[in-house]
């Protein structure tokens, strides 16, 4: 009898020990062997609390509902086409990368995290309220599962690369954190209701067909990272300046023509992208960003630039490359002689 078997990538092909051998064991962590079968006894192991079997290239698995103790089963990078019925008590569960079509339900009423992404899921059971992260990206999903606005006690949530159109207002009810990310789907707008998102450090829309922003974008004050490349905004709504807490603004691949003066207003931005836009121009406001690191403006339409950018005493790279600037403006003399990087 032991507490814990521990043997990730061995080179195992067969699963080790016995059931009686095993029985009282707490933890099997056997990731990243070649475990072609897992034996039926597995399921007797009344003690075992956190499986591990990820990376092992299985098919199929026995019935592991009498795992009675079990609280975390990890499956990621099988080829399993099916999920298992999960034990009562599991608070994780992870079959990332699998080829799974259905997810077994109901789900356990206590599960804090459920990562299913790249899969071949198609719609999802109803969740348990309790959830905490939920990953289902890369799956084949055309619509938001229902009643996610319940899940109240959300920080993570990850729906991107689906084939998802909208996005329903009631992602404002959800509790999010950590991050929201609904890259490469199938969007052309986001809902007011996102603005009620006011802890969530870090969203992602980009791939999308967006063509605006709502206003409410500028309540979502804890917001740190915001990236909305390849889309297609033809311009920022003003709101978007009161992001007070934001350090990473990426908006390569719109269609912007300008952006509004208001944008003076992120006195925390370090990372501004804005590369294959159309910009004709960058506003003044733009030498309010006194912490700003790093602008990236290729590709653009730029004839001039603002003589305050020279002010920028943090700014350590800009590139500029692919535009037709008329003669040697006197801010990129400045930010030369201050040793900033400036690619042409």
């Amino acid at each position: 009898m032991i507490g814990e078997l521990r043997a990730p990538a061995q080179g195992l092909t067969v699963f080790p020990g016995s059931a009686a051998e095993l029985a009282g064991t707490r933890l099997v962590d056997l990731a990243w062997n070649t475990i072609a079968e897992v034996p039926d006894w597995l399921g007797g192991l009344t003690s075992l609390e956190e499986l591990r079997l990820d990376g092992n290239g299985l098919r199929s698995l026995p019935a592991l509902t009498g795992l009675t103790a079990l609280r975390a089963l990890h499956l990621d990078g099988n080829r399993l086409t099916r999920a298992p019925h999960c034990p009562p008590g599991l608070e994780t569960l992870s079959l990332y990368g699998n080829a799974v079509e259905t997810l077994p339900g109901p789900l356990p009423a206590g599960l804090r995290h459920l990562s299913a992404g790249g899969n071949r899921l198609t719609a999802a059971p109803p969740f348990p309220p309790l959830l905490e992260s939920l990953n289902l990206a890369q799956n084949a999903l055309t619509d938001v599962p229902a009643g996610l606005g319940a899940l109240t006690r959300l920080r993570m949530l990850d729906l991107g690369h689906n084939r998802l159109e909208t996005v329903p207002a009631e992602i404002g009810d959800l509790g999010l954190t950590d991050y929201l990310y609904l890259s490469d789907n199938r969007f052309t707008e986001v809902p007011e209701a996102i603005g009620r998102l006011d802890r969530l450090a870090y969203l992602n829309v980009t791939d999308n067909r967006l063509t605006r922003l709502p206003e409410s974008i500028g309540a979502m004050a804890s917001l740190v990272e915001l990236r909305l490349y390849n889309n297609r905004l033809e311009a920022l709504p003003g709101s978007v300046g009161r992001l007070g807490r934001l350090r990473e603004l990426h908006l390569q691949g719109n269609r912007l023509a300008a952006l509004p003066a208001e944008v003076g207003g992120l006195g925390e931005l370090r990372v501004l992208d804005l590369r294959d836009n159309h910009l004709r121009s960058v506003p003044d406001a733009i030498a309010r960003l006194t912490r700003l690191t790093h602008l990236d403006l290729r590709n653009n339409r730029l004839r001039t630039l603002p003589d305050g950018l020279g002010e920028l005493a943090a700014l350590e790279k800009l590139d500029l490359r692919w535009n037709k600037l008329d003669g040697e403006p006197d801010a990129l003399r400045r930010l030369t002689e201050r040793g900033c990087v400036i690619l042409r």
